[in-house]
């Protein structure tokens, strides 16, 4: 693996944070050290810290902004590529195009901005573009998958190309970035004319209803589960008598059952531990097992 002499050599002009706690970055609020925390802010930084971890053998992974997913306590080793600062957004017609690190309520307010009906669905969705690429993130009956027209990608080898919507293969919660090992650079979403006074009536609504049901006011990944076939998640974990069930510092939230929340000195050992437990409970009191939508990544802590 890569030693910080070479970084500084190899990477020069690109920021480089070393042991940095990744608890720092993730909406959970939980998460180890990276060995190299990168934060590349183009395309050509992209391919250029991925270059230098192929020539040098060193892991990497590349996370939009850390939003719907848990870093364990072991922390990542090697890069991690936090992509936060390509975050670029413009429009042009009816297409808004946006960089991989691009907050996405952000972006549904350049599109509101521009009168743009089709993003509304997304204005309370937190986490990047490109994260909402990779999960096909949706609510409301909306999905990424319905607007998106492009996405620019590189490979684990550093080569750029660009995929159509239909290329990226789209199901639930799922896209071919997953599994062909894709990233995405950046997206463009083909929109349509609309009034501005409709498409901000629609994001008020759609926000007052989040911040209704959703606990906004702690740390979480957002919603842990991917909706079960004929079922609702947060449903069955009411049903199963575990609203408010706390392990360590992270409790199935008393607002919505769907979401976990660090109550403040929560770690992602407490978040494992729940998510299984729940998975259990769950399926012993309705049959359903429930599938997490929140990836887990990194390394247990070791006991010293």
């Amino acid at each position: 693996m890569i030693k910080r002499n070479e970084i500084t050599q190899k990477l020069a002009g690109i920021e480089i944070k070393y042991d940095e706690p990744l608890a720092s970055y993730t909406y959970t609020k939980v998460g180890g050290p990276a060995d190299f925390l990168a934060l590349p802010t183009d395309k050509f930084q992209l391919q250029q810290i991925i270059s230098v971890a192929n020539e040098t053998d060193t892991p990497f992974i590349v996370l939009g902004n850390a939003s719907n997913l848990i870093v364990k306590d072991g922390g990542i080793r090697g890069f991690v590529i936090l992509l936060e600062r390509m975050d670029a957004i413009r429009t042009n017609g009816y297409v808004i195009e946006a960089q991989a690190g691009a907050n996405l309520i952000k972006t549904t307010q350049v599109a509101l901005e521009n009168s743009l009906t089709g993003f509304e669905f997304a204005c309370g969705i937190p986490g990047s573009v490109g994260g909402a690429v990779f999960m096909n993130a949706g609510a409301y009956g909306g999905e990424v998958s319905t607007i998106l027209s492009s996405v620019q990608v590189i490979d684990k080898t550093g080569d750029i190309s660009i995929l159509s919507a239909e290329d990226l293969q789209f199901g639930y919660r799922k896209s071919r970035l997953q599994s062909g090992h894709l990233i995405a650079i950046s997206a463009k979403f083909s929109l349509s004319a609309g009034d501005h006074s409709v498409i901000k009536s629609e994001m008020d609504r759609l926000t007052h209803l989040r911040e209704l049901k959703q606990p906004l006011e702690y740390p979480s990944c957002g919603s842990v589960f991917k909706r079960p076939v004929g079922h609702f998640a947060g449903q069955l974990i009411q049903e199963a008598g575990l609203q408010g069930h706390q392990i360590g510092g992270v409790q199935v939230s008393k607002k919505h059952a769907g979401f976990m929340v660090n109550l403040g000195n929560g770690t992602a050992k407490d978040y494992q531990a729940l998510i299984n437990y729940v998975i259990e409970q769950v399926e012993q009191a309705s049959g359903v097992r429930l599938e997490p939508e929140v990836r887990i990544l990194g390394e247990e802590k070791r006991d010293d």
